[in-house]
């Protein structure tokens, strides 16, 4: 386990719940269960010296959340892992290592709910990233469009405090789905409608 890493930028995601997602705040996702794709582009981040700066990370999850009380903390969750194919083979195996939790820090939290890593690959990865629209492409099985949800005085929807996080402890800005796909591994998903998050991250080994 190495001490010497970081990465920081934006993440977004986009689920099958309704707005707003009940999974924040460890109550049993909209349907029962919980599917979402999520993308990270990162702006800056190393590990031991392997510089990740500009790539970008992808990834497809089916949280099962058994049970009328189950939530997104019961674990079991099935991933599929993407990292752009600009990676080289070093950059590759740094994301790899770091998003299966391997080094600590909060990716290690998120990795201890995954039960299974279905697929990791790389594939040709866009993302468009701005405060009013988000848009993930993964190759040609994935891709999540979301807008902003319009605020009271016009501005950005934000939650904080919330006890479940991908990115503490940044505040996230609430969307809505536009196009949510993915047809990967043999999976036929598609929302529309539904919630989007998004807001920086910053993970460390601590």
């Amino acid at each position: 386990m190495s001490d010497k890493w970081s990465v920081k930028g934006n993440y977004f995601e986009s689920c099958n719940c309704d707005l707003v997602c009940p999974c924040i705040f460890l109550e049993p996702p909209t349907e029962g269960f919980c599917e979402a794709q999520v993308g990270w582009s990162i702006d800056e981040g190393n590990l031991d010296g392997v510089d990740l700066s500009g790539r970008k990370v992808a990834a497809w999850l089916h949280a099962p959340c058994k049970g009328d009380t189950g939530n997104l903390t019961d674990g079991g969750w099935s991933l599929a892992l993407y990292v752009d194919d600009g990676a080289s083979d070093e950059q590759f195996n740094a994301i790899c290592e770091l998003w299966s939790g391997n080094h600590g820090g909060h990716l290690a939290v998120i990795a201890s709910l995954v039960g299974e890593v279905i697929s990791a690959e790389k594939a040709p990865i866009t993302i468009e990233d701005s405060s009013e629209k988000k848009l993930l492409t993964i190759g040609d099985v994935g891709r999540n469009e979301m807008v902003a949800v319009t605020g009271a005085d016009g501005g950005a929807v934000t939650v904080s405090n919330m006890p479940l996080a991908v990115a503490p402890p940044f505040d996230i800005q609430v969307f809505k789905s536009v196009k949510n796909t993915y047809t990967g591994n043999g999976k036929n998903f598609s929302q529309t409608g539904k919630v989007g998050l998004a807001s920086p991250f910053a993970y460390g080994p601590n």
